[in-house]
């Protein structure tokens, strides 16, 4: 086996070996200067790598629904939260009610190249900000879905966060990231130098190597965008704390404007020190993802059958077995609007629902109907004769 060495000006030297087996092999250099790559060095999207030196391409993002296409609850209908979700995945917490609409797709502004859906949150006052206020845009995620980051240990890694935001308004907008406990916290700013213009924001943030940062099915890592906040949960921007913070102190409050909007999609948090394109994934996969803590179940056509079971004991009770979509991340609890159950040939509204058994793949419930008029051994189903009607599942962190 022959060999080309390089030798170097001073000491060292590149050697280049032919394989031991027959035949001819040819390497082609470029006719322009490059450079060989060394082993961690980071190879750019656009040259055909994953654009970090982590590894990670697929499944890059720890942002369950960051694209915003997500919304079983409300299905792109505009709703007036009140400390609830509201898009998938996607939590509105505030100290002061009725400030807010919120809606998938609110205005119908055209949303940046490459997606379809955003976020819209939309001032419904002019209020003055008191200092334990505050209203925040954010999502939990799962400690699994964290745990390689190591934070909490010298080995903590750094992440970036990057997403598209337009509003009505310019300046220093701010948000934080927190763990489960809400005793660490990184408040971070953001600039939206044109008012109603789509502008990508990117912010690298250390990985915090204190405190304690769950790595299991409970709350790993919060992050949050906020539309208000008081001086109590406000601090100091690009550093980590041991107290409870929302935003950097001074940013920007979206509900001191009645009618100011704030639009939000393309949410991603990935490791490493860069940001790198969005993480599509398929519509069915990000279904599945959001489903691990709430689905729902509801009307298809012509009085769709949510769930099958029988009449055992009392004539205004049924039990009714679910399997669940996906393996759910603890055991769910159930809730329900508007359906009925039938024996069939009686129909009464349901008015309440207890568990009879639940794990985290099926459950078992008893459906309770107080007018009665079911009968003993009779088969029986749940019904939805609406698109108001349905029945839920949720085990949201």
């Amino acid at each position: 086996m022959s060999s080309v060495v390089i030798s170097g000006d001073t000491s060292g030297a590149v050697t280049i070996s032919a394989p031991a087996v027959a035949g001819t092999t040819t390497l082609t250099l470029p006719a322009t200067s490059g450079t060989i790559l060394q082993s961690g060095t980071t190879v750019t999207e656009a040259q055909g790598g994953t654009g970090t030196t982590t590894g990670y391409y697929g499944f890059k993002n720890r942002i369950i629904n960051g694209a915003m296409v997500i919304d079983q609850r409300n299905a792109g209908a505009s709703v007036t939260p009140n400390n609830t979700y509201v898009l998938d995945r996607w939590i509105y917490q505030n100290s002061q009610t009725s400030k807010f609409t919120v809606q998938q797709n609110q205005n119908s502004v055209t949303p940046p190249a490459g997606f379809t859906y955003y976020s819209g949150l939309t001032s419904s006052s002019a209020y003055t900000l008191l200092a334990g206020d505050y209203f925040v845009y954010r999502q939990m995620i799962e400690g699994f879905n964290v745990a390689d980051l190591a934070w909490g240990t010298a080995s903590a890694a750094t992440v970036t966060l990057s997403f598209w935001v337009r509003s009505s308004l310019t300046g220093t907008f701010g948000g934080a990231l927190l763990n489960g406990a809400s005793n660490r916290s990184y408040p971070f700013t953001y600039t939206i130098s044109t008012a109603n213009t789509w502008e990508l924001e990117t912010i690298t943030i250390a990985g915090d190597t204190t405190g304690t940062w769950l790595t299991t099915n409970g709350i790993g890592l919060h992050v949050g965008f906020s539309l208000g906040t008081g001086s109590t949960y406000s601090g100091t921007a690009g550093a980590w704390s041991g107290s409870l913070n929302l935003t950097a102190t001074g940013a920007t409050s979206v509900v001191g404007t009645n009618g100011a909007t704030f639009f939000i999609t393309g949410v991603q948090l990935e490791k490493g020190s860069t940001a790198t394109s969005f993480d599509y994934r398929p519509y069915g996969t990000e279904l599945a993802l959001c489903q691990r803590y709430y689905y729902r179940t509801t009307y298809g056509a012509n009085s769709t059958t949510l769930a099958v079971g029988a009449v055992n004991t009392t004539t205004s009770a049924a039990q009714c077995g679910f399997t669940h979509p996906v393996t759910m991340r603890a055991s769910p609890t159930a809730a329900f609007s508007g359906v009925t159950v039938y024996d069939g040939s009686t129909n009464p509204a349901v008015t309440s629902i207890s568990a009879q058994s639940s794990s985290t793949t099926h459950a078992s419930i008893n459906v309770n109907a107080t007018s009665g008029g079911l009968t003993v051994g009779r088969p029986a189903c749940i019904l939805a004769a609406n698109s108001t009607q349905y029945l839920d599942f949720l085990i949201e962190l």
